[in-house]
């Protein structure tokens, strides 16, 4: 089936009462009639028992996001840095590299800089994710190869498939953040050969920026039989890789993350996810036309010092975008110049200001003073960050009144 058909069938489970659509199971723990079949519940994993590890309503989100990311396993979790922590928990030993794409998300370098590194022992070394880049600063402790679908806010694109075939070679797990991709309408990195996928689910899946939540996506692979995590005797004696196969991965995401670490998602939170990914591909697709008018008319404009978009033909992203994206995205850059200039325009221009993505409303926000602000001057520029930037989540407004209050507010610059 495709997207749009999968997006609004799969993950509904069948209800004893015929309800069409998904029902909200509000509870903490679930019963279970004899001491025999609680045992087997526990030992196994299977059936429920505690809403922390898993609940009905979140099990069918879960399911929905396989189908639509072309997953073997997804967990759900509270938030899209809950799912980048728990997964790199997962994978992740005192003593072990990471070797990550420069130009991340501000709060994925923070985990990786104040958490994993001087709190894990985790080295971490950021590159440039070109695969000549990446195969000079692997190592024998390299564990995982981290980039994003599209970087944030520089609007760069790997090359996946390439990366993939080099981390599949050297034994290292390719973790693609595709919280750009719109939980796989836009990219699905697990079909280009990464091993795993982290996102938020807070931006396109939600859509209306009333929810945050979050999700681990893995593929089939042999890879997990090199890790040692997944070959030593858990607490329970049995060797991971040779209990759960592939799966032992998820597994262990939803034990550290969930089980232990608590990063539960609420099964509200699930219910309004599960019916936003209904819809995620014709919002996606709306709002990705908008953003091409957009930085087609305002690419050449006098106050605009430069413009990115993956969309525009002369872009540097251009030609990956074509080969990774089904669309160019709802994303665009705009640098005003300086400071200043920014300043103005964000003042003038009568739209949102907000540090989220993928809302209904199209959002504007200065990463330089806001979501980059706690990086060094040095490592917001080589995020593709400066003093004048724009980050511009394109909404679902007409194109045209866009386009209108744009000129009314760089005409302020």
């Amino acid at each position: 089936m495709r997207y749009e058909t999968l997006a609004v069938l799969a993950g509904l489970p069948e209800d004893p009462h015929g309800a069409v659509g998904l029902p909200i199971y509000a509870v903490a723990a679930y019963g279970f009639p004899t001491l025999e079949e609680g045992a087997e519940r526990f030992a196994t994993g299977e059936g429920y028992v505690y809403a922390r590890q898993k609940d009905p309503t979140t099990k069918a989100l879960e399911m929905r996001l396989k189908a639509l990311e072309g997953a073997l396993e997804a967990v759900a979790v509270a938030s899209g840095q809950a799912a980048t922590f728990s997964a790199l928990l997962a994978l992740l030993r005192p003593g072990d590299e990471v070797v990550a794409a420069k130009g991340l998300f501000g709060q994925t370098i923070g985990l990786l800089d104040q958490v994993l590194g001087p709190l894990m022992g985790v080295r971490v070394r950021y590159v440039d994710p070109e695969p000549d880049s990446v195969r000079e600063a692997l190592s024998e402790r390299t564990r995982v190869l981290f980039v994003e679908t599209v970087a944030n806010p520089a609007l760069l694109v790997p090359d996946l498939e390439a990366l993939a075939e080099l981390a599949e070679e050297r034994g290292v797990a390719l973790v693609v953040d595709n919280t750009f991709g719109a939980a796989g309408a836009l990219s699905q990195p697990l079909k280009w050969g990464a091993h795993a996928v982290v996102q938020s689910l807070t931006k396109w899946a939600s859509g209306h920026g009333s929810v945050l939540g979050g999700a681990v996506l893995a593929r089939e692979t042999g890879l997990w039989a090199r890790f040692p995590q997944f070959l030593e005797p858990d607490l329970k004696g049995r060797v991971p890789w040779e209990a759960l196969g592939p799966r032992c991965f998820p597994e262990r995401v939803r034990q550290l993350g969930l089980s232990l670490g608590g990063m539960s998602l609420s099964p509200f939170n699930a219910y309004l996810l599960f019916q936003g990914l209904e819809t995620v591909a014709l919002r996606v697709g709306r709002m990705s036309q908008s953003a091409l008018r957009l930085a087609e008319a305002l690419r050449a404009h006098p106050k605009v010092k430069a413009l990115r978009y993956p969309g525009l033909p002369e872009d540097p992203a251009h030609a990956r975008a074509r080969k990774y994206l089904t669309a160019f995205g709802p994303v665009l850059t705009l640098d005003l110049g300086s400071l200043e200039g920014a300043s103005r325009f964000l003042k003038a221009i009568r739209l949102l200001k907000a540090p989220n993505l993928g809302d209904a409303r199209t959002l504007l926000v200065h990463p330089w003073t806001t979501t980059h602000s706690r990086l060094k001057e040095e490592a917001r520029l080589e995020a593709g960050v400066t003093p004048g930037l724009v980050r511009v989540s394109v909404g679902l407004e007409d194109p045209e009144d866009l386009l209108a209050l744009f000129q009314e507010a760089l005409a302020a610059v």
